[in-house]
C-alpha cells in the first residue's frame, strides 16, 4: 500500500484540515492531488491547492465529474465532504479499483448503498476504509468484538447550536434551553438516518462493534459544553470499558468535530509513509 497520487471530494473544513496536515506532515510531496467539486466551489478547490502549493503535490487539479478524477489515476480517494458523496462517487470510484476512504459513514446506515459499495469493491479489486473519525478506542472494539459483545450504548453531547438545522429545532427551544436535554433515543442506524450530520460516530461505532440495530444511541443538547462529547461504554465476553472524548467542533462547521479531519489525515499519513500507526 502506497500513496503518490491522491483524489479528494470536497474543499470544505475536513478537507482542508486533511491537506494541510498531509502537506506538514509527509516527507516528500505527493506527486498528484485532485480535488472533486460542484462547479460552483472550484474556485475554492483552486484557491485551497493554491495555497498548499509544492509542499502538498507536484501536480494539483480540481474536477467538477468523477470520471475526470479517475483519470487523475488516484492510488485512493478521501471523501471529505457529505453522504450525497458517497452516494453519488462511490460506487464508480472502488469499481474503477481505488480505495475509497469514507468519514460521512453515517451514509452507510442505508443497507442499500453499503451494499452497493461492498459489491463495487469486490468488482474493482479496492477497499472501503472507514477511519475513527471523531472517536477513540475503536480498536478495542473492533477486538472485543471477536470475543463477543453484549452491549455498546453510545452517548453524544453537544452545545444547542450544533443541533441547528437538525430536526432537534422542532423539539427544542435551542436558543433558550438551560439544562441538558435527551431528545433522542434509538438506534445507530435510526440516529444516523435523522441526524445524518451529527450522527456518524453512532455509525462508525455500530459497524465496528454490534451492528447499526442494535448500537444504543441517546443525543443530547448540553448548554453547559463548549465541545461535542462522545462517550460509549462497551460490555463483551473479553471485559467492560468506556471511553470519553471531547472533541473541539470544527471552525468551518460545528456539526462536525475537529478530530475527523485529522483522522482521515492519519490514514493517508500511514500510506504515504514507510510505517503504520494503527
Amino acid at each position: 500500500m502506497s500513496l503518490k497520487r491522491l483524489g479528494v471530494i470536497g474543499c470544505g473544513g475536513i478537507a482542508d484540515v486533511v491537506l494541510t496536515t498531509l502537506a506538514k506532515e509527509i516527507a516528500t510531496p505527493l506527486a498528484q492531488v485532485s480535488l472533486l467539486v460542484p462547479t460552483q466551489f472550484v474556485g475554492q478547490a483552486r484557491a485551497l491547492l493554491d495555497r498548499l502549493g509544492d509542499k502538498l503535490a507536484v501536480s494539483r487539479s480540481s474536477h467538477t465529474d468523477v470520471a475526470s478524477l479517475l483519470a487523475d489515476n488516484p492510488d485512493a480517494v478521501a471523501e471529505c465532504a457529505s453522504h450525497v458523496a458517497v452516494h453519488d462517487y462511490g460506487p464508480a470510484i472502488l469499481e474503477a479499483g481505488r480505495d475509497l476512504i469514507v468519514i460521512s459513514i453515517g451514509s452507510l446506515s442505508d443497507e442499500a448503498l453499503y451494499t452497493r459499495l461492498a459489491q463495487a469493491a469486490t468488482t474493482g479489486g479496492a477497499r472501503l476504509v472507514l477511519p475513527a473519525g471523531a472517536l477513540g478506542g475503536i480498536d478495542a472494539l473492533s477486538a472485543a468484538r471477536l470475543s463477543g459483545l453484549e452491549s455498546v450504548v453510545y452517548t453524544g453531547r453537544k452545545p444547542p447550536k450544533a443541533w441547528k438545522g437538525t430536526p432537534a429545532e422542532k423539539l427544542l427551544a435551542l436558543d433558550t434551553i438551560k439544562e441538558p436535554v435527551v431528545f433522542f433515543e434509538g438506534s445507530a442506524r435510526m440516529a444516523a438516518t435523522v441526524y445524518p450530520f451529527n450522527a456518524n460516530v453512532a455509525a462508525t461505532l455500530a459497524i465496528a462493534g454490534i451492528g447499526l440495530d442494535s448500537t444504543q444511541v441517546r443525543l443530547v443538547a448540553d448548554p453547559g459544553i463548549e465541545r461535542n462529547v462522545h462517550e460509549f461504554a462497551v460490555r463483551s465476553a473479553c471485559g467492560d470499558f468506556a471511553v470519553k472524548l471531547e472533541g473541539r467542533p470544527s471552525p468551518a462547521n460545528p456539526k462536525t468535530s475537529l478530530l475527523a479531519g485529522y483522522s482521515v489525515a492519519r490514514e493517508l499519513i500511514n500510506r504515504a509513509g514507510g510505517s503504520v500507526v494503527i
